[in-house]
């Protein structure tokens, strides 16, 4: 998949900042991250990172455009007011955002079936990998879900049978990301998936206390095509595809990170998100979407 020429002419030009990503440094082997107090001795995560300085372009001009979409560029950005406004409960988050969560993605994607199956409330001034109820931005350049642990997820949230039967047609996995309040420090960077080659992901081991799950960590590649969406608004949020089994014609996947604005004042509120991720099923013979 390519940029339309469109798309390539203005993102030369658009508004953009210079800052620092971290990637995993190449020849590390196999990363290990531990999503609870690790043994005595035990590191939180493995595998050596090295910051590497980017371009992160303003990516709303684009998606205007039609030019970066969940199928083409493996995120977008929609406008999108929740009728959730305390987010401080789990089970008003699970009852009402899941549902309408739910709704929202059945609309945008066109599929038969969502399936949310977890989220996860950040805070950079609060959070910690400590607290499972809170956590810290992740400011390392990865993916949550690879080839091999994205079906394992329709296994773990579908009855046998009909994870059978769905796991033979398209399905993907997408991440609903909406900030608490504008973001001002630590937005999302997300590269679009066109400039993403095969040979930089690197499956990295994430430990549960039940089991281990696969992610993707990413080593730097020059053509990667970073963008951001400067002070993102509560009724606005992300869509991310973290996986997708169709493979040709669209974006299986894409990177994110947060990372510090060098434009971003020190004194800015803290940046507060939630992140969804929900399974996303087609019926057999539907065509890509957002193409």
């Amino acid at each position: 998949m390519s940029v339309g020429s469109n798309g390539q002419m203005l993102a030369a030009n658009l508004p953009s900042v210079e800052a620092e990503l971290n990637y995993l440094k190449a020849g590390q082997g196999r990363p290990v991250s531990y999503t609870f107090e690790p043994p005595s001795g035990t590191p939180w995560v493995t595998g050596e990172l090295e910051a590497r300085r980017v371009t992160i372009r303003d990516g709303r001009p684009l998606v205007a455009l039609n030019e970066l979409t969940l199928d083409r560029s493996g995120f977008t950005q929609i406008s999108h007011r929740s009728v959730l406004a305390d987010f401080s409960q789990d089970a008003a988050i699970r009852d009402i955002y899941y549902r309408e969560a739910e709704a929202l993605l059945r609309d945008v994607t066109g599929a038969e079936k969502i399936v949310v199956f977890d989220h996860t409330l950040r805070d950079s001034a609060q959070g910690s990998r400590r607290t499972a109820d809170l956590r810290e931005p992740v400011r390392r350049v990865h993916n949550d879900q690879t080839f091999v642990s994205a079906p394992r997820r329709v296994r773990d949230h579908l009855p046998p049978e009909e994870a059978e039967e769905r796991l033979k047609n398209r399905f993907a996995i997408v991440n609903l990301w909406r900030p608490l309040a504008t973001v001002e420090r630590l937005p999302l960077a997300l590269c679009d998936a066109r400039s993403i080659s095969s040979n930089d992901l690197v499956p990295s081991d994430l430990v549960y206390p039940d089991k281990v799950g696969e992610t993707w960590s990413f080593t730097w590649n020059p053509e990667h095509r970073w963008y951001w969406f400067p002070r993102l608004r509560p009724d606005e949020a992300l869509l991310l595809k973290i996986y997708d089994s169709l493979e040709q014609g669209v974006a299986r996947y894409t990177a994110h990170t947060a990372f510090e604005d060098p434009t971003g004042s020190q004194e800015a509120p803290p940046r507060r998100s939630i992140e969804l991720r929900a399974l996303v099923f087609w019926p057999a013979g539907k065509p890509p979407q957002g193409k």
